[in-house]
């Protein structure tokens, strides 16, 4: 089983036993919303640091799905702002030293590989004229450092563009949903297809954040439930999550909301239903430690899909 901590002392690499790498990452999330005294709400919900998605040093790729909250986990945590990750080897490509004793957090890298129908698996497996054969992902856990705790490397801020809101305004006018401004709730409703919303004027200015601010964070969680229609993602969630289905596509919308968020520079902000659910969920990632992968790979196919309908789309490099 992987430590939860892991010191530069280790050499962490590509061999780390991830037998128990699901588990490791929703053991770290499930602590850090316990840890909370309060009302029970994801980590990144509680703010105190600057809203970005993390990205490989050496690559330059953006993480993706529960790795992003993985690494937002460990910058609450820590203090650190810079979005800025790496391997232990990584970093010594780069000409930096992890100093001793820093303490590397955990993510997960997927490798597709080809199965045989009878059960064989294996790199070279070549099949044969009448031989099936089916590819399956591998995950592999990797262990990985911030900027923040090696030497040699100098960290450049990236300052997001301003206005904010004109961007996140920009952002959901070119996926073409509708959105009907009114009322006091904020929902979709698949029957007409249409995306409501109460008037920006019913939203709050809260830690920092202008109520129009308040308004798009609302406003890119219903537009990630718009997603889910039959036409578009088709997100069936099935037998994996049964009764909890309501609430797994709850978690799905509001980790998306987050990760656009983090794209247009807007901090996360929970969801009038946020507690309504949390706990709940809590309960089922106790249970089953990749229901937390699957949501989290849900919600990074929202942003996909809302990426492409922008204009002059180009798709993130991915780290993992």
């Amino acid at each position: 089983m992987p430590k939860s901590t892991l010191t530069n002392q280790s050499k962490p690499s590509c061999d780390s036993d991830t037998r128990d790498i699901y588990r490791t990452i929703t053991d770290k999330i499930i602590a850090a919303i316990e840890n909370n005294p309060g009302e029970p709400v994801m980590p990144w919900h509680r703010g105190g640091v600057r809203p970005v998605i993390p990205t490989n040093a050496a690559t330059g790729n953006e993480y993706r799905g529960v790795n992003i909250l993985s690494l937002w986990v460990t910058s609450l945590e820590r203090g650190y702002d810079s979005g800025t990750f790496a391997t232990y080897k990584q970093w010594a490509s780069l000409g930096a030293q992890v100093r001793k004793g820093e303490s590397a957090s955990p993510i997960v890298f997927y490798r597709e590989i080809e199965k045989a129908r009878d059960g064989g698996t294996g790199n070279s497996f070549t099949p044969g004229e009448d031989a099936e054969a089916e590819t399956i992902r591998m995950a592999r856990g990797y262990w990985v450092f911030a900027a923040e705790q090696v030497e040699g490397y100098v960290i450049t801020p990236e300052l997001p563009a301003n206005p904010i809101e004109r961007i996140a305004d920009a952002y959901v006018a070119a996926t073409r949903a509708k959105v009907i401004v009114g009322g006091s709730q904020a929902y979709y409703r698949p029957s007409t297809d249409t995306i409501h919303m109460p008037d920006e004027a019913r939203f709050f200015d809260t830690d920092g954040r202008t109520r129009s601010l308040a308004f798009f964070q609302t406003l890119h969680h219903e537009l990630a439930h718009w997603t889910s229609a039959d036409r578009r993602l088709n997100r069936q969630l099935g037998k994996r999550f049964g009764d909890d289905a309501y609430c797994a596509e709850e978690v799905i919308a509001e980790t998306a909301a987050c990760f656009i968020g983090a794209r247009l520079g807007i901090a996360p902000e929970p969801h009038p239903d946020h507690a309504r659910y949390i706990s709940h969920w809590l309960t089922v990632m106790k249970s089953d430690a990749r229901a937390m992968f699957a949501a989290a790979a849900k919600a990074q196919e929202v942003v996909a899909y809302l990426d492409v309908l922008q204009p002059d789309a180009t798709r993130a490099r991915v780290a993992a």
